[in-house]
């Protein structure tokens, strides 16, 4: 839980000061992802799948002129006014996502220009954890007295990695979670709290599952000239299976450090990749839906961007010493908790 505080500093506790999110203004209906994708296809999609199975109404997309680093500077604008601070009072910015601008150099440098800030600037990617996973590695590093504050951004696309047209139902099977997708961006500002803040963080990793599902081009086994790798490809059935397994522990551990249960959090933030892993995880883990922040029918799958966007939303009816348990999901795979406290 808690770590001692660096010599010299009022509190040992770090928090999150201000939240930010981006949205595209582009509205993408299921219906008329599915038309298009038929469209394409060399087989035939009865009417209405695709909403049937995701659950999903519609999400945003990106414009051709938008991109991760998009996202991520207008959340962390809106993070850095809500805090009060501007882009010269960081000195530490993680872009933490699943997706980047480029493969070299980071998109923290695209950022950070941007903003026309000169923090130390660095990638975080952990898949749909990354988020997540930034902050965790923020708070590390302000309790360290590496950092005093620190701006973690994420900005996801991955509706550009949607298979553009089916081939055969085989192909459609391990193509069919990439039509989950929806883009955007968040952003948080972590620096020490007097009071509440983060107090407890876990994870759960099992890296033997990481072929279960990704987009496997772009790197050293798959470096260029083959599309088939720059889709998303997955077993959905199969990750979500792996996530039952091993996310029940991990909140058991949670609940045995904290003590606290369902009733003493007012939100509960969770990984949303359709309506029937939602469904799912309701079920699994006995969390009251009335605790929830449903996103996943207007926007989709957000990859890195769900829990912030989902924290934005609910930031502003938080009163201090409310309580908000983040709940994250990632291919590779891992489970992630975080126990924050408002200030």
């Amino acid at each position: 839980m808690n770590i001692p505080s660096p010599s010299g500093w009022p509190t040992p506790r770090v928090g999150i000061t201000g939240v930010g999110v981006s949205l595209p203004d582009q509205v993408l209906a299921t219906a008329d992802l599915q038309d298009r994708i038929a469209a394409a296809s060399d087989i035939p999609l009865p009417p209405g799948l695709f909403g049937t199975i995701t659950g999903i109404e519609q999400r945003r997309v990106a414009g051709d002129d938008e991109y991760t680093s998009t996202f991520a500077v207008r959340a962390a604008r809106q993070a850095l006014t809500a805090a009060g601070r501007t882009p010269a009072d960081i000195d530490l910015l993680l872009f933490a996502s699943a997706g980047r601008d480029l493969v070299e150099p980071a998109t923290a440098h695209i950022v950070q220009a941007e903003l026309g800030s000169s923090a130390h600037a660095l990638d975080v990617t952990n898949a749909c954890n990354s988020f997540i996973n930034g902050i965790d590695l923020a708070r590390s590093m302000v309790l360290a007295g590496r950092a005093r504050r620190a701006l973690v951004v994420t900005g996801e696309t991955p509706t550009r990695v949607m298979r553009p047209k089916l081939d055969s139902m085989a192909q459609a099977r391990t193509a069919f979670a990439g039509y989950t997708f929806g883009d955007g961006g968040a952003a948080v500002l972590l620096e020490p709290v007097r009071r509440g803040g983060i107090v407890d963080i876990d994870t759960e990793t099992r890296s033997e599952h990481w072929s279960v599902g990704g987009i496997f081009g772009g790197g050293s086994r798959h470096p260029r000239g083959d599309d088939e790798h720059t889709y998303f490809h997955g077993d959905g059935h199969a990750l979500r299976g792996v996530f039952e397994r091993i996310g029940t522990d991990i909140l058991h551990r949670v609940r045995q450090r904290t003590g606290w249960d369902w009733v003493d959090y007012e939100r509960v933030l969770v990984h949303q990749v359709s309506v029937p892993y939602l469904e799912r995880f309701i079920e699994v883990t006995g969390v009251p839906k009335e605790k929830l922040e449903v996103t996943v029918t207007e926007l989709g799958n957000l990859a890195s961007a769900t829990l912030g966007v989902q924290l934005a939303r609910i930031d502003a009816e938080l009163r201090p010493g409310d309580r908000v348990l983040a709940i994250g999901l990632g291919g590779g795979v891992s489970v992630m908790t975080m126990v924050w406290e408002k200030p």
